[in-house]
């Protein structure tokens, strides 16, 4: 993809984060942008995170190493995919922060049906990622400029985020 006038941060690339709870379409949002023509990093995979204490959090090596690196010079934008408490401390280092969401019904559902990740299959985990919803989801919300609902089709989804990014 050529690197366009205008598109670009100081930094060479802009750098956007998609974040949300389980089951509102992050992974699935990375795949069309991909299928666009941009640089993506699910941080869901590759060790970008590791456990603490029972709690995953993005390795602070990786993600630092991700956000400096020239991987994308040839890409006006990386999108990085991600949702860890200690994801806060990379905001400053975004140009914007997408929050994904969806109504707790939906999420129900994908996380029941979904077949390319088993989590939120378990009641527990599902529990947890409705707990979330009222505990995590404001507080992300804060930090988004910009934020997508994601009962649209994952098209229309890609065309939004585009359009508020670039």
């Amino acid at each position: 993809m050529p690197v366009l006038a205008g598109c670009l941060s100081s930094r060479g690339v802009k750098r956007v984060l998609v974040t949300g709870m389980s089951g509102v379409g992050k992974s699935s949002l990375l795949c069309e942008l991909a299928a666009r023509g941009y640089q993506t990093v699910d941080t869901d995979y590759g060790g970008y995170y590791h456990m603490v204490d029972g709690e995953r959090l993005w390795r602070e090596d990786r993600i630092g190493a991700l956000l400096s690196g020239d991987s994308a010079a040839s890409r006006s934008v990386l999108f990085i995919q991600g949702t860890a408490r200690n994801q806060v401390l990379f905001y400053p280092r975004f140009d914007h922060i997408v929050l994904l969401s969806a109504p707790a019904e939906i999420l129900v559902e994908r996380l029941r049906t979904r077949t390319t990740n088993r989590y939120g299959k378990d009641l527990a985990e599902l529990a947890e990622t409705l707990g979330y919803l009222e505990t995590v989801e404001p507080l992300l919300r804060k930090a988004a400029t910009l934020e997508i609902v994601t009962t649209v089709p994952v098209t229309r989804v890609a065309d939004i985020v585009l359009e508020h990014v670039l």
